[in-house]
């Protein structure tokens, strides 16, 4: 069950990243299917707390109210005031400090307290260590990889040799993307084996090559050696990868490619739609990743069916995270539909290129690609 964050506050508040940490939590305590409250507030409304409940006439950072109660683990009230505060007094960030009173709320309502006594303090602080260590491991925000094969489609219009991917991909990088994404096509209509090869010398963070299980592009990857591969259906009529890998009906020929893929080196992720059939299949064939095909809720034309698919990428993303798949999610995300998903901590990874790429055309690439950051970490 999700963290529930809530803001009672003066002046708009992000809360993305600090969701996204308290669902970590839950998690790493294997909780994740009780509920948590958390509630961001000012100096005089946690002070209003204090007096009511423990007698104190002022502001205290955190109060934890632990439930006695199946489905609910409690209640943590922060003072963004005070966390402010203290921020600057320790020469940190606000929502660095946020965080760590977030911890120090959550290890309350597992029932430790460090004002009994100096054991139950040192266990506390032990236990918020730990706490934080997982927090950081995990990253508390997703990954946002861009793709660059549409500034080989402009190229390939003209059958010239600009704009080149492999600038585009430099450009990405130093915008602060934490990866690269080409897909090399059987049909070759757009990215070339030698962009594939020229980006692979040149990328400083990842390169992740989306191709299909065929024999030639498995021997082209082991050759390349990308940082991970990501299996995909393919059609040479299509447009763009219209759905999933039929992980569960090719199950024998998918384990046999990601294997051939690991004897390479090379970690492997499935692209597939958010069906149960499928991640399950998806963890029979030994691949590591997921990425979920968000296409669908991507291109809803109503709130119904959006909320609808929402709801069932959230559900699908948990439970490939509780069979210890890392997921990734993409196709037609855009600068509207996304914040929503990057709200969902299970996924870790995003893979967008059209819209973005369709955005530099506008304001340029170095700052679409911020735009599409500022929106995926908060």
């Amino acid at each position: 069950m999700p963290a529930n964050i809530l803001v009672d506050y003066t002046r708009p508040f992000s809360t993305l990243w600090l969701k996204r940490c308290a669902d970590n939590l839950l998690r790493a305590r294997g909780l994740q299917q009780k509920e948590l409250n958390v509630l961001l507030t000012d100096n005089p409304t946690i002070e209003q707390f204090n007096r009511r409940w423990f007698n104190r006439p002022w502001p205290t950072n955190v109060i934890s109210f632990p439930m006695d109660d199946m489905d609910c683990l409690g209640d943590v009230v922060i003072s963004i005031d005070r966390a402010r505060e203290e921020a600057q007094q320790g020469l940190t960030t606000l929502s660095n400090r946020l965080v760590e009173l977030l911890v120090h709320g959550f290890v309350h309502l597992l029932g430790e307290d460090h004002e009994r006594g100096p054991e139950d303090a040192l266990r506390m602080g032990h236990m918020e260590f730990e706490l934080k260590k997982t927090l950081f491991r995990r990253n508390i925000m997703a990954d946002l990889c861009i793709n660059v094969d549409h500034v080989a489609t402009i190229r390939q219009a003209r059958g010239g040799v600009e704009p080149e991917p492999v600038v585009a991909a430099g450009m990405v990088e130093l915008a602060g993307a934490d990866g690269v994404v080409v897909h090399l096509r059987e049909d070759r209509r757009h990215i070339q084996d030698r962009d594939v090869r020229l980006i692979k010398e040149i990328v400083q963070t990842r390169l992740t090559l989306e191709m299909a299980a065929t024999d030639e592009m498995i021997s082209i990857a082991s050759d390349i050696r990308p940082d991970i591969v990501t299996l995909v259906p393919e059609k040479r009529q299509e447009l763009t990868t219209e759905g999933g890998l039929d992980v569960a009906g090719l199950e024998r020929s998918v384990t046999d490619a990601v294997s051939r893929l690991h004897d390479a080196g090379i970690p492997v992720s499935l692209f597939i739609d958010a069906e149960k059939e499928q991640i399950e299949a998806a963890k029979r064939t030994g691949a590591e990743c997921i990425e979920i095909h968000t296409g669908r809720y991507a291109d809803a034309r109503d709130e119904k069916t959006r909320d609808r698919e929402f709801d069932k990428i959230a559900e699908m993303a948990r439970l490939a995270t509780d069979l210890g798949l890392r997921v990734h999610a993409g196709h037609g995300l855009n600068y509207q539909n996304t914040g929503r998903l990057a709200a969902v901590s299970e996924i870790v990874e995003f893979s967008i290129g059209h819209s973005v790429i369709s955005r530099s055309v506008f304001v340029g690439l170095e700052r679409a690609v911020k735009e599409m950051l500022s929106i995926i970490k908060g």
